[in-house]
Protein backbone atom coordinates (compact mmCIF):
# COMPACT_ATOMS: atom_id res chain seq x y z
CA UNK A 1 0.00 0.00 0.00
CA UNK A 2 1.43 3.33 -0.56
CA UNK A 3 2.64 5.25 2.06
CA UNK A 4 0.62 7.56 4.24
CA UNK A 5 2.43 10.80 2.65
CA UNK A 6 1.45 9.91 -0.67
CA UNK A 7 -2.17 9.56 0.25
CA UNK A 8 -4.29 12.73 -0.38
CA UNK A 9 -6.77 14.19 2.52
CA UNK A 10 -9.96 12.99 0.57
CA UNK A 11 -8.36 9.57 -0.57
CA UNK A 12 -7.74 8.80 2.87
CA UNK A 13 -11.08 9.91 3.94
CA UNK A 14 -12.79 7.69 1.78
CA UNK A 15 -10.64 4.80 2.72
CA UNK A 16 -11.53 5.05 5.80
CA UNK A 17 -15.20 4.96 4.83
CA UNK A 18 -15.12 1.76 3.45
CA UNK A 19 -13.01 -0.12 5.65
CA UNK A 20 -15.34 1.22 8.20
CA UNK A 21 -18.31 0.39 6.75
CA UNK A 22 -16.75 -2.83 6.36
CA UNK A 23 -15.87 -3.25 9.97
CA UNK A 24 -19.38 -2.06 11.51
CA UNK A 25 -21.02 -4.76 9.34
CA UNK A 26 -19.26 -7.25 10.42
CA UNK A 27 -18.90 -6.60 14.41
CA UNK A 28 -22.66 -5.25 14.34
CA UNK A 29 -23.54 -9.21 13.31
CA UNK A 30 -21.61 -10.07 16.42
CA UNK A 31 -24.62 -9.03 18.53
CA UNK A 32 -27.64 -7.99 16.50
CA UNK A 33 -28.77 -11.86 15.86
CA UNK A 34 -28.95 -12.34 19.87
CA UNK A 35 -32.21 -10.93 20.29
CA UNK A 36 -34.28 -12.62 17.40
CA UNK A 37 -32.86 -15.54 18.78
CA UNK A 38 -36.59 -16.46 19.95
CA UNK A 39 -38.08 -15.94 16.82
CA UNK A 40 -35.13 -17.80 14.41
CA UNK A 41 -36.30 -21.20 17.09
CA UNK A 42 -39.85 -21.38 16.19
CA UNK A 43 -39.42 -20.12 12.70
CA UNK A 44 -36.04 -23.00 11.97
CA UNK A 45 -38.07 -25.72 14.47
CA UNK A 46 -34.69 -25.70 17.03
CA UNK A 47 -35.11 -26.46 20.53
CA UNK A 48 -33.12 -23.54 22.88
CA UNK A 49 -29.43 -25.78 22.90
CA UNK A 50 -29.86 -26.04 19.12
CA UNK A 51 -30.86 -22.38 18.32
CA UNK A 52 -27.05 -21.08 20.04
CA UNK A 53 -25.06 -22.78 17.62
CA UNK A 54 -25.89 -19.96 15.01
CA UNK A 55 -24.11 -18.01 17.57
CA UNK A 56 -21.34 -20.31 18.46
CA UNK A 57 -20.14 -21.41 14.79
CA UNK A 58 -19.97 -17.74 13.97
CA UNK A 59 -17.72 -16.89 16.99
CA UNK A 60 -15.36 -20.39 16.64
CA UNK A 61 -15.12 -19.68 12.63
CA UNK A 62 -13.66 -16.54 13.09
CA UNK A 63 -11.52 -16.94 15.72
CA UNK A 64 -10.13 -19.63 14.04
CA UNK A 65 -9.51 -17.55 10.77
CA UNK A 66 -8.20 -14.82 12.61
CA UNK A 67 -4.79 -15.62 12.76
CA UNK A 68 -4.47 -16.57 9.38
CA UNK A 69 -5.23 -12.24 8.54
CA UNK A 70 -1.28 -11.57 8.10
CA UNK A 71 -0.57 -15.06 5.67
CA UNK A 72 -3.61 -14.10 3.58
CA UNK A 73 -2.99 -10.88 3.39
CA UNK A 74 1.03 -11.29 2.15
CA UNK A 75 -0.33 -14.17 -0.57
CA UNK A 76 -3.02 -12.27 -2.06
CA UNK A 77 -2.40 -8.71 -1.24
CA UNK A 78 -4.32 -6.45 1.49
CA UNK A 79 -6.86 -4.62 -1.12
CA UNK A 80 -7.82 -8.14 -2.76
CA UNK A 81 -7.94 -9.96 0.24
CA UNK A 82 -10.28 -7.14 1.95
CA UNK A 83 -12.65 -6.97 -1.24
CA UNK A 84 -12.90 -10.71 -0.97
CA UNK A 85 -14.10 -11.17 2.42
CA UNK A 86 -16.31 -8.18 2.58
CA UNK A 87 -17.91 -10.10 -0.50
CA UNK A 88 -17.84 -13.44 0.82
CA UNK A 89 -19.30 -11.59 4.24
CA UNK A 90 -22.31 -10.17 2.39
CA UNK A 91 -22.99 -13.38 0.05
CA UNK A 92 -22.96 -15.16 3.43
CA UNK A 93 -25.62 -13.43 4.94
CA UNK A 94 -27.68 -12.96 2.35
CA UNK A 95 -27.62 -16.86 2.33
CA UNK A 96 -28.67 -16.80 6.48
CA UNK A 97 -31.80 -14.50 5.72
CA UNK A 98 -32.46 -16.98 3.10
CA UNK A 99 -32.22 -20.18 5.29
CA UNK A 100 -35.03 -22.64 5.84
CA UNK A 101 -33.75 -24.89 8.17
CA UNK A 102 -31.21 -25.08 11.15
CA UNK A 103 -28.46 -26.92 8.98
CA UNK A 104 -28.39 -24.01 6.55
CA UNK A 105 -27.92 -21.05 9.07
CA UNK A 106 -25.19 -22.91 11.25
CA UNK A 107 -23.33 -23.60 7.85
CA UNK A 108 -24.19 -20.29 6.18
CA UNK A 109 -23.00 -18.62 9.86
CA UNK A 110 -19.89 -20.38 9.95
CA UNK A 111 -18.78 -18.86 6.37
CA UNK A 112 -20.10 -15.55 7.39
CA UNK A 113 -17.30 -16.23 10.10
CA UNK A 114 -14.67 -16.95 7.82
CA UNK A 115 -15.23 -14.37 5.85
CA UNK A 116 -15.17 -11.77 8.34
CA UNK A 117 -12.47 -12.87 10.94
CA UNK A 118 -10.19 -10.79 9.30
CA UNK A 119 -12.51 -7.08 8.21
CA UNK A 120 -11.36 -5.94 11.97
CA UNK A 121 -8.21 -6.13 11.72
CA UNK A 122 -7.69 -5.30 8.55
CA UNK A 123 -9.13 -2.24 9.12
CA UNK A 124 -6.95 -1.79 11.59
CA UNK A 125 -3.82 -1.98 9.74
CA UNK A 126 -4.83 0.15 6.73
CA UNK A 127 -5.99 2.71 9.19
CA UNK A 128 -2.76 2.08 10.64
CA UNK A 129 -0.54 2.56 7.48
CA UNK A 130 -2.83 5.46 5.91
CA UNK A 131 -2.14 7.77 8.96
CA UNK A 132 0.87 9.74 9.73
CA UNK A 133 2.56 8.56 12.57
CA UNK A 134 1.16 12.07 14.49
CA UNK A 135 -2.63 11.07 13.59
CA UNK A 136 -2.35 7.16 14.89
CA UNK A 137 -4.54 8.40 17.81
CA UNK A 138 -6.80 9.83 15.74
CA UNK A 139 -6.98 6.47 13.11
CA UNK A 140 -7.34 4.06 16.13
CA UNK A 141 -10.31 6.48 17.31
CA UNK A 142 -12.20 5.80 14.25
CA UNK A 143 -11.26 2.06 14.14
CA UNK A 144 -12.41 2.23 18.33
CA UNK A 145 -15.77 3.61 16.84
CA UNK A 146 -16.63 0.75 14.88
CA UNK A 147 -15.56 -1.94 17.40
CA UNK A 148 -16.89 -0.37 20.03
CA UNK A 149 -20.14 1.27 19.33
CA UNK A 150 -21.06 -1.72 16.87
CA UNK A 151 -22.38 -4.48 19.23
CA UNK A 152 -23.82 -1.63 21.84
CA UNK A 153 -25.93 -0.89 19.00
CA UNK A 154 -26.50 -4.59 17.68
CA UNK A 155 -29.29 -4.79 20.31
CA UNK A 156 -31.19 -2.32 19.24
CA UNK A 157 -31.01 -2.61 15.76
CA UNK A 158 -31.88 -6.14 16.07
CA UNK A 159 -34.76 -5.69 18.04
CA UNK A 160 -35.98 -2.68 15.57
CA UNK A 161 -35.85 -5.05 12.73
CA UNK A 162 -37.47 -8.01 14.63
CA UNK A 163 -40.36 -5.87 15.68
CA UNK A 164 -40.77 -4.19 12.73
CA UNK A 165 -40.11 -7.32 10.15
CA UNK A 166 -38.84 -10.27 11.07
CA UNK A 167 -35.16 -11.89 12.32
CA UNK A 168 -34.05 -12.49 8.51
CA UNK A 169 -33.65 -8.90 7.94
CA UNK A 170 -30.95 -9.07 10.92
CA UNK A 171 -29.26 -10.64 8.02
CA UNK A 172 -30.19 -8.49 4.97
CA UNK A 173 -29.23 -5.44 6.15
CA UNK A 174 -25.93 -6.34 5.75
CA UNK A 175 -26.74 -6.15 1.64
CA UNK A 176 -26.61 -3.16 0.95
CA UNK A 177 -23.97 -1.97 3.51
CA UNK A 178 -21.46 -4.53 2.06
CA UNK A 179 -22.10 -3.82 -2.00
CA UNK A 180 -21.18 0.17 -0.63
CA UNK A 181 -18.34 -1.14 1.02
CA UNK A 182 -17.20 -3.47 -1.71
CA UNK A 183 -17.14 -0.73 -4.70
CA UNK A 184 -15.81 1.98 -2.66
CA UNK A 185 -12.62 0.02 -1.05
CA UNK A 186 -12.45 -1.37 -4.89
CA UNK A 187 -12.33 2.51 -6.19
CA UNK A 188 -10.28 4.51 -3.95
CA UNK A 189 -7.64 1.74 -1.91
CA UNK A 190 -4.69 1.70 -3.43
CA UNK A 191 -2.82 -1.79 -5.01
CA UNK A 192 -0.85 -3.34 -2.52
CA UNK A 193 1.90 -5.71 -3.42
CA UNK A 194 1.78 -9.33 -2.68
CA UNK A 195 4.24 -10.90 -0.23
CA UNK A 196 5.66 -14.78 -0.62
CA UNK A 197 5.13 -16.40 2.28
CA UNK A 198 5.00 -19.90 3.71
CA UNK A 199 2.48 -21.44 6.47
CA UNK A 200 2.84 -23.67 9.11
CA UNK A 201 -0.44 -25.73 8.62
CA UNK A 202 0.48 -27.67 11.34
CA UNK A 203 0.72 -25.44 13.46
CA UNK A 204 -2.10 -23.58 12.18
CA UNK A 205 -4.14 -27.18 12.91
CA UNK A 206 -2.68 -27.34 16.39
CA UNK A 207 -3.89 -23.49 17.03
CA UNK A 208 -7.66 -24.28 15.92
CA UNK A 209 -7.86 -27.26 17.94
CA UNK A 210 -6.76 -25.10 21.26
CA UNK A 211 -9.04 -21.82 20.58
CA UNK A 212 -12.27 -24.09 18.97
CA UNK A 213 -12.31 -26.22 22.20
CA UNK A 214 -11.80 -23.41 24.59
CA UNK A 215 -14.62 -21.15 22.67
CA UNK A 216 -17.21 -24.32 22.93
CA UNK A 217 -16.26 -24.77 26.71
CA UNK A 218 -16.75 -20.71 26.80
CA UNK A 219 -19.94 -20.99 24.89
CA UNK A 220 -21.69 -24.54 26.32
CA UNK A 221 -20.11 -24.47 29.35
CA UNK A 222 -22.57 -22.75 31.84
CA UNK A 223 -25.58 -24.39 30.30
CA UNK A 224 -23.84 -28.10 30.86
CA UNK A 225 -23.05 -27.36 34.26
CA UNK A 226 -19.03 -26.54 32.98
CA UNK A 227 -16.90 -29.75 33.95
CA UNK A 228 -19.76 -32.02 35.08
CA UNK A 229 -20.15 -32.62 31.15
CA UNK A 230 -18.65 -35.13 29.53
CA UNK A 231 -18.57 -33.15 26.15
CA UNK A 232 -17.25 -30.58 28.14
CA UNK A 233 -14.51 -31.69 29.69
CA UNK A 234 -13.19 -33.24 26.31
CA UNK A 235 -13.48 -29.65 24.95
CA UNK A 236 -10.93 -28.53 27.60
CA UNK A 237 -8.61 -31.23 27.14
CA UNK A 238 -8.58 -30.75 23.32
CA UNK A 239 -8.13 -26.86 23.98
CA UNK A 240 -4.96 -27.45 26.46
CA UNK A 241 -3.35 -30.10 24.22
CA UNK A 242 -3.74 -27.92 21.09
CA UNK A 243 -2.41 -25.24 22.88
CA UNK A 244 0.44 -27.07 24.47
CA UNK A 245 1.16 -28.99 21.10
CA UNK A 246 1.14 -25.38 19.34
CA UNK A 247 3.85 -23.95 21.79
CA UNK A 248 5.84 -26.79 21.61
CA UNK A 249 5.59 -27.49 17.60
CA UNK A 250 6.49 -23.34 16.83
CA UNK A 251 9.52 -23.69 19.53
CA UNK A 252 10.95 -26.42 17.39
CA UNK A 253 10.43 -25.32 14.23
CA UNK A 254 11.12 -21.21 14.51
CA UNK A 255 11.66 -21.28 10.80
CA UNK A 256 7.77 -21.74 9.94
CA UNK A 257 5.12 -19.73 12.17
CA UNK A 258 1.30 -19.59 12.19
CA UNK A 259 2.56 -15.79 13.46
CA UNK A 260 5.92 -13.99 14.27
CA UNK A 261 6.31 -14.66 17.85
CA UNK A 262 8.39 -11.44 17.57
CA UNK A 263 5.52 -9.27 18.00
CA UNK A 264 5.47 -10.16 21.88
CA UNK A 265 8.43 -9.14 22.37
CA UNK A 266 7.81 -5.14 22.12
CA UNK A 267 6.25 -4.78 25.63
CA UNK A 268 3.71 -2.34 24.69
CA UNK A 269 1.92 -4.69 21.95
CA UNK A 270 1.91 -7.63 24.55
CA UNK A 271 0.68 -5.14 27.69
CA UNK A 272 -1.75 -3.71 25.59
CA UNK A 273 -3.25 -6.68 24.67
CA UNK A 274 -3.55 -8.02 27.67
CA UNK A 275 -5.48 -5.06 28.79
CA UNK A 276 -7.37 -4.82 25.70
CA UNK A 277 -8.62 -8.70 26.18
CA UNK A 278 -9.55 -7.69 30.48
CA UNK A 279 -11.29 -4.54 28.56
CA UNK A 280 -13.10 -7.03 26.43
CA UNK A 281 -13.75 -9.09 29.49
CA UNK A 282 -15.47 -6.10 31.47
CA UNK A 283 -17.16 -4.69 28.30
CA UNK A 284 -18.89 -7.59 27.27
CA UNK A 285 -19.46 -9.34 30.21
CA UNK A 286 -21.56 -6.40 31.85
CA UNK A 287 -23.61 -5.90 28.33
CA UNK A 288 -24.35 -9.57 28.28
CA UNK A 289 -26.34 -9.49 31.63
CA UNK A 290 -27.91 -5.93 31.29
CA UNK A 291 -30.70 -7.31 28.85
CA UNK A 292 -31.26 -9.71 31.10
CA UNK A 293 -31.44 -7.72 34.39
CA UNK A 294 -34.21 -5.48 31.88
CA UNK A 295 -35.69 -8.65 30.55
CA UNK A 296 -36.16 -10.84 32.70
CA UNK A 297 -36.57 -9.23 36.31
CA UNK A 298 -37.98 -5.17 35.36
CA UNK A 299 -40.11 -6.62 32.54
CA UNK A 300 -38.84 -4.22 29.74
CA UNK A 301 -40.45 -5.19 26.33
CA UNK A 302 -37.17 -6.32 23.56
CA UNK A 303 -37.57 -2.61 21.79
CA UNK A 304 -37.46 -0.56 25.30
CA UNK A 305 -33.95 -3.06 26.40
CA UNK A 306 -32.49 -1.23 23.22
CA UNK A 307 -32.86 2.22 23.56
CA UNK A 308 -32.45 1.87 27.30
CA UNK A 309 -28.67 0.29 26.57
CA UNK A 310 -28.24 2.87 23.58
CA UNK A 311 -27.50 6.19 24.86
CA UNK A 312 -23.71 3.79 25.56
CA UNK A 313 -23.44 3.82 22.45
CA UNK A 314 -23.93 7.97 22.29
CA UNK A 315 -21.86 8.74 24.89
CA UNK A 316 -18.86 6.17 23.63
CA UNK A 317 -19.34 7.91 19.79
CA UNK A 318 -18.74 11.70 21.92
CA UNK A 319 -15.02 9.75 23.16
CA UNK A 320 -14.20 8.64 20.01
CA UNK A 321 -14.95 12.17 18.52
CA UNK A 322 -12.80 13.87 21.41
CA UNK A 323 -10.53 11.25 21.35
CA UNK A 324 -9.82 11.96 17.55
CA UNK A 325 -9.52 15.27 17.63
CA UNK A 326 -7.70 15.95 21.03
CA UNK A 327 -6.04 12.17 21.53
CA UNK A 328 -2.46 13.96 20.62
CA UNK A 329 -2.49 16.30 23.31
CA UNK A 330 -2.08 13.49 26.11
CA UNK A 331 -0.12 10.72 27.23
CA UNK A 332 -2.48 7.85 26.21
CA UNK A 333 -1.73 5.99 29.30
CA UNK A 334 -3.55 8.58 30.97
CA UNK A 335 -6.17 8.77 29.19
CA UNK A 336 -6.38 4.48 29.63
CA UNK A 337 -6.66 5.01 33.53
CA UNK A 338 -8.94 7.59 33.00
CA UNK A 339 -11.33 5.51 31.23
CA UNK A 340 -10.60 2.26 33.83
CA UNK A 341 -11.80 4.43 36.37
CA UNK A 342 -14.65 5.86 34.67
CA UNK A 343 -15.76 1.91 34.16
CA UNK A 344 -15.03 1.22 37.78
CA UNK A 345 -17.34 4.47 38.82
CA UNK A 346 -20.36 2.89 36.22
CA UNK A 347 -20.31 -0.43 37.61
CA UNK A 348 -20.32 0.53 40.86
CA UNK A 349 -23.61 2.29 40.79
CA UNK A 350 -25.01 -0.76 39.55
CA UNK A 351 -23.64 -2.33 42.32
CA UNK A 352 -26.17 -0.23 44.52
CA UNK A 353 -29.68 -1.15 42.93
CA UNK A 354 -32.79 -1.86 44.42
CA UNK A 355 -35.59 -3.23 43.08
CA UNK A 356 -37.00 0.12 42.91
CA UNK A 357 -34.85 0.75 39.77
CA UNK A 358 -35.71 4.03 38.05
CA UNK A 359 -34.79 3.96 33.99
CA UNK A 360 -32.15 7.15 35.03
CA UNK A 361 -30.50 4.87 37.23
CA UNK A 362 -29.99 2.39 34.35
CA UNK A 363 -29.09 5.20 31.96
CA UNK A 364 -26.29 7.51 33.66
CA UNK A 365 -23.61 4.26 34.40
CA UNK A 366 -23.94 3.39 31.08
CA UNK A 367 -22.92 6.79 29.60
CA UNK A 368 -19.88 6.82 31.93
CA UNK A 369 -19.04 3.30 31.04
CA UNK A 370 -19.32 4.18 27.49
CA UNK A 371 -17.06 7.48 27.56
CA UNK A 372 -14.89 5.46 29.27
CA UNK A 373 -14.34 2.13 26.84
CA UNK A 374 -14.00 5.11 24.27
CA UNK A 375 -10.82 6.54 25.61
CA UNK A 376 -9.34 2.42 26.94
CA UNK A 377 -10.00 1.26 23.27
CA UNK A 378 -8.75 4.53 21.32
CA UNK A 379 -5.36 4.78 23.59
CA UNK A 380 -4.62 0.75 24.11
CA UNK A 381 -4.86 0.44 20.21
CA UNK A 382 -2.31 3.58 19.79
CA UNK A 383 0.18 2.47 22.40
CA UNK A 384 -0.05 -0.91 21.07
CA UNK A 385 1.13 -0.02 17.28
CA UNK A 386 3.46 2.85 18.59
CA UNK A 387 6.71 0.71 18.55
CA UNK A 388 5.61 -2.19 16.24
CA UNK A 389 7.80 -1.92 12.92
CA UNK A 390 5.37 -1.26 10.14
CA UNK A 391 5.55 -4.61 8.06
CA UNK A 392 4.33 -6.45 11.63
CA UNK A 393 1.39 -4.78 11.55
CA UNK A 394 -1.31 -7.05 9.62
CA UNK A 395 -0.14 -9.54 12.03
CA UNK A 396 -0.09 -7.79 14.86
CA UNK A 397 -3.76 -6.57 14.28
CA UNK A 398 -4.70 -9.99 13.45
CA UNK A 399 -3.01 -11.15 17.11
CA UNK A 400 -4.87 -7.78 18.88
CA UNK A 401 -8.24 -8.54 17.41
CA UNK A 402 -8.43 -12.53 18.60
CA UNK A 403 -6.98 -11.61 21.91
CA UNK A 404 -10.10 -8.74 22.00
CA UNK A 405 -12.52 -11.60 21.03
CA UNK A 406 -11.03 -14.30 23.14
CA UNK A 407 -11.48 -11.78 26.02
CA UNK A 408 -15.09 -10.83 25.31
CA UNK A 409 -16.05 -14.63 25.04
CA UNK A 410 -14.62 -15.03 28.64
CA UNK A 411 -16.06 -12.24 30.12
CA UNK A 412 -19.85 -13.18 28.65
CA UNK A 413 -19.23 -16.91 30.16
CA UNK A 414 -17.78 -15.81 33.53
CA UNK A 415 -20.45 -13.04 33.93
CA UNK A 416 -23.31 -15.63 33.17
CA UNK A 417 -21.96 -18.27 35.33
CA UNK A 418 -21.25 -15.76 38.20
CA UNK A 419 -24.85 -14.59 37.97
CA UNK A 420 -26.39 -18.08 37.73
CA UNK A 421 -24.32 -19.26 40.52
CA UNK A 422 -25.29 -16.38 42.82
CA UNK A 423 -28.63 -17.04 41.83
CA UNK A 424 -28.69 -19.71 43.68
CA UNK A 425 -26.71 -19.09 46.50
CA UNK A 426 -28.79 -15.97 47.70
CA UNK A 427 -32.10 -18.14 46.93
CA UNK A 428 -30.42 -20.13 49.90
CA UNK A 429 -29.40 -17.55 51.66
CA UNK A 430 -32.27 -15.29 51.79
CA UNK A 431 -34.97 -18.31 51.86
CA UNK A 432 -33.18 -19.17 55.22
CA UNK A 433 -34.33 -16.03 57.09
CA UNK A 434 -38.38 -16.96 56.01
CA UNK A 435 -39.60 -18.83 58.77
CA UNK A 436 -42.50 -18.89 61.45
CA UNK A 437 -40.02 -17.72 64.18
CA UNK A 438 -38.67 -14.76 62.10
CA UNK A 439 -41.62 -11.39 63.21
CA UNK A 440 -40.64 -9.17 60.09
CA UNK A 441 -42.31 -13.05 58.11
CA UNK A 442 -45.39 -12.96 59.78
CA UNK A 443 -45.29 -8.55 59.52
CA UNK A 444 -45.42 -8.46 55.88
CA UNK A 445 -47.96 -10.94 55.46
CA UNK A 446 -50.18 -9.28 58.11
CA UNK A 447 -49.50 -5.72 56.47
CA UNK A 448 -51.11 -7.87 53.17
CA UNK A 449 -53.98 -9.45 54.99
CA UNK A 450 -52.90 -12.94 54.18
CA UNK A 451 -51.63 -15.45 56.61
CA UNK A 452 -48.70 -17.22 55.87
CA UNK A 453 -49.86 -20.46 55.01
CA UNK A 454 -52.42 -19.44 52.55
CA UNK A 455 -51.63 -20.69 48.91
CA UNK A 456 -51.78 -17.32 47.57
CA UNK A 457 -49.22 -15.95 50.64
CA UNK A 458 -47.06 -19.16 49.48
CA UNK A 459 -47.53 -17.61 46.05
CA UNK A 460 -46.57 -14.26 46.63
CA UNK A 461 -43.59 -15.85 49.05
CA UNK A 462 -42.08 -17.45 45.97
CA UNK A 463 -42.38 -14.70 43.71
CA UNK A 464 -40.91 -12.14 46.21
CA UNK A 465 -37.76 -14.21 46.95
CA UNK A 466 -37.10 -14.91 43.16
CA UNK A 467 -36.81 -11.36 42.83
CA UNK A 468 -35.17 -10.37 45.37
CA UNK A 469 -32.16 -13.10 45.07
CA UNK A 470 -31.96 -12.54 41.63
CA UNK A 471 -31.32 -8.89 41.94
CA UNK A 472 -28.50 -9.70 45.23
CA UNK A 473 -26.75 -11.90 41.83
CA UNK A 474 -27.01 -9.09 39.35
CA UNK A 475 -25.26 -6.94 42.33
CA UNK A 476 -22.59 -9.77 42.74
CA UNK A 477 -22.05 -9.99 39.40
CA UNK A 478 -21.44 -6.27 38.81
CA UNK A 479 -19.41 -6.34 41.40
CA UNK A 480 -17.28 -9.31 40.39
CA UNK A 481 -17.24 -6.87 36.79
CA UNK A 482 -15.84 -3.67 38.70
CA UNK A 483 -12.93 -5.79 39.91
CA UNK A 484 -12.02 -6.66 36.52
CA UNK A 485 -11.73 -2.93 35.74
CA UNK A 486 -9.83 -2.72 38.71
CA UNK A 487 -7.51 -5.39 38.59
CA UNK A 488 -6.19 -2.96 34.66
CA UNK A 489 -4.92 -0.48 36.66
CA UNK A 490 -1.07 -1.97 37.62
CA UNK A 491 -0.64 -3.12 34.15
CA UNK A 492 -0.76 0.15 32.69
CA UNK A 493 1.79 1.78 35.03
CA UNK A 494 4.65 -0.90 33.32
CA UNK A 495 3.83 0.17 29.47
CA UNK A 496 6.33 2.79 27.95
CA UNK A 497 5.43 5.98 26.84
CA UNK A 498 5.70 6.28 23.06
CA UNK A 499 7.64 9.25 21.59
CA UNK A 500 5.56 12.10 20.20
CA UNK A 501 2.37 11.23 21.19
CA UNK A 502 2.33 14.70 22.58
CA UNK A 503 3.13 16.53 19.26
CA UNK A 504 -0.04 18.46 17.98
CA UNK A 505 -0.81 16.84 13.92
CA UNK A 506 0.43 18.58 10.80
CA UNK A 507 -3.26 18.97 9.86
CA UNK A 508 -5.48 19.44 12.37
CA UNK A 509 -8.30 20.28 10.03
CA UNK A 510 -8.31 16.68 8.14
Amino acid sequence: MASASTITPTQRLLITIAVMTATFMQILDTTIVNVALPYMQGSLAANPDQITWTLTSYLVASAIFMPLTGYLSDRLGGKRYLLISIIGFTIASACCGASQTLTEIVVFRLLQGVFGASLVPLAQAILTEVYPREQRTKAMAIWGFGVMVAPILGPTLGGYLTDVANWRWTFYVNIPVGIFAVLLAWRVMPETAKKERLMDWTGLAFLSLAIAGLQYVLDQGNDRDWFGAWDIRIAALLSIGGMLSFLLHTFFKPARMVFDLRIFKDRNFALASVLMAMSGLGMYGIMAIQPLLMENLLNYPVLLTGLVMAPRGISGMLGMLVMGKYGHLFDPRRTVIVGIVMNIIGVYAYTQLPMEIQPWDMVWPMLLQGFGVSLIFTSLSSLAFATLPADLSVEASGLFSLLRTLGSSIGISVAVTVLTRQGQVSWNQLGGFLNPYNPAFHSYFTALHLHPTTPLAIQLFGVTLLQQSQMVAFDSTFVFVMWSFVLMLPFVFFIKKPAGVLKPPAHMGE
